[in-house]
């Protein structure tokens, strides 16, 4: 059974985190400068132990894979210090599934997170539910989004509203909105079809299609890929 620290009286032994995404904001120092101000107003008022700032300027938090952080985490993983403090948790990460990989961290090794934004403190029951919480309305946010993105694009689809690229057949209309076929393509994907059909390589296809002068809009020849995609109505301009 491993004993927290703080249920034996000892002071926490904190590291905070900063982040800009930005080089002017790094150079600048002053986001740098407001988060660092905070964290140690934060550590004094709860009387953390803040044993070091690890800063990472002009870092994205598109995943994990930075610098200060890394070195913050494995020092955490040793023992070194007890928790992590952050001045908001999208300073740490804005992705989900890194925010649940750091709070499994955070169980397995025995560490706490702190969030003076979001009033986290993961060394209670009531911070780690709070944590908890966030990461399942997260979670949950991110899969709504992408069920409405994806209602939305099939209703332009059944639309015939263009969705990304325009696709081999088909031309933008006048409108930029609708699609309309394009005759020659058309005719190119009807021939792929009967050409593989009768027992051609895709490879073969290829090349009776330069030969009969229908080439993809990009290239001067059919790759087998190519023409494998064009027959699943899948290469795009």
């Amino acid at each position: 059974m491993v004993v927290s620290w703080y249920a034996v009286g000892m002071q926490t032994r904190t590291i905070a985190y900063l982040r800009v995404s930005t080089d002017k904001q790094a150079d600048h120092g002053v986001s740098l400068d407001a988060q660092r101000a905070k964290v140690e107003a934060y550590a004094a008022l709860y009387d953390l132990e803040l044993v070091d700032v690890a800063v990472d300027a002009g870092e994205s938090a598109k995943s994990l894979n930075r610098p200060a952080l890394a070195g913050a985490l494995a020092r955490l993983a040793a023992g070194e210090v007890d928790a992590l403090l952050v001045v908001k948790l999208d300073r740490l990460t804005r992705s989900v599934a890194d925010l649940g990989t750091l709070v499994d961290r955070c169980n397995k090794q025995g560490w706490a997170l702190l969030s003076v934004g979001e009033q986290i403190d993961t060394r209670t029951a009531a911070g780690r539910m709070v944590l908890n919480i966030l990461a399942t309305i997260g979670q949950w946010e991110r899969e709504a989004i992408a069920e409405r993105t994806s209602a939305a694009l099939q209703h332009k689809r059944t639309l015939g509203e263009l969705v990304g690229s325009v696709p081999y057949g088909w031309t933008l209309g006048a409108d930029g909105i609708h699609l309309e076929a394009c005759q020659e393509e058309q005719e190119a994907m009807r021939l792929a079809g009967e050409l593989r059909a009768a027992g051609l390589s895709l490879r073969k296809v290829g090349e009776r299609l330069a030969a009969r002068g229908y080439l993809p809009r990009a290239g001067k020849g059919w790759h087998p890929q190519t023409v494998k995609a064009l027959l699943s109505g899948k290469v795009a301009a």
